[in-house]
């Protein structure tokens, strides 16, 4: 077996009632959500193990690809994306139109500006970080696929680059992408792929 890692971070697809601030909400995929996938995934056949989110935008996709490909399938419930607080369920327009500026502020600072109720941006990153120090030692030498939130792989790449927590919506993260960071003994992790396909 290879003593390198490699784990691909898959952002899900789009949700039924499309584009919003999701954070914890359990919306599943919706129909075009669920070709974004299969389209991401399309010939991909190398991986180990998928481990997922449990949130059903996540899971319901990983399962059915667990069993296509017959791989197995963990829960992380450490992968669970970052909780927006009153923000959840609500739309950007909506967020711009009671404060034009509410957005801007927040994407500047996040950690000054998180919404009222939202988990602490740094106790996510600790959270997902702990869940990422748990996968590599539960997955060493292997090739894991990772299916997740934007918020999460931000916390992750962050993590793997040494990036400030205030600094982590720098990062693009569109539906149903990959990024991957390969694990090697004689150097620190890299980021391989992101914000793209395999």
């Amino acid at each position: 077996m290879s003593e390198n890692t490699t784990v691909d971070l898959l952002r899900h697809g789009e949700p039924v009632g499309g584009r919003r601030y999701r954070g914890q909400l359990d919306d599943p995929l919706s129909d075009k959500g669920w070709q974004q996938m299969a389209s991401a995934v399309n010939g991909q056949h190398s991986w180990h193990q998928i481990v997922t989110s449990p949130l059903r935008r996540c899971r319901e996709f990983a399962a059915s690809l667990g069993e296509i490909l017959n791989i197995p399938v963990q829960d992380e419930e450490r992968f669970k994306e970052i909780g927006f607080g009153i923000w959840e369920g609500r739309t950007r327009d909506e967020l711009q139109n009671s404060d034009p500026e509410l957005l801007t502020r927040y994407f500047h600072d996040p950690i000054t500006y998180r919404p009222e109720g939202a988990e602490d941006s740094s106790d996510f990153v600790k959270r997902v970080t702990d869940g990422w120090q748990g996968l590599l030692g539960n997955y060493h030498g292997r090739h894991v696929l990772v299916v997740a939130h934007a918020g999460v792989i931000r916390a992750v790449i962050g993590h793997v680059l040494e990036m400030p927590v205030a600094n982590m919506f720098r990062l693009q993260v569109d539906n149903a992408t990959f990024s991957r960071i390969r694990i090697e003994e004689a150097r620190p992790p890299t980021l391989v792929i992101h914000n793209g396909r395999l």
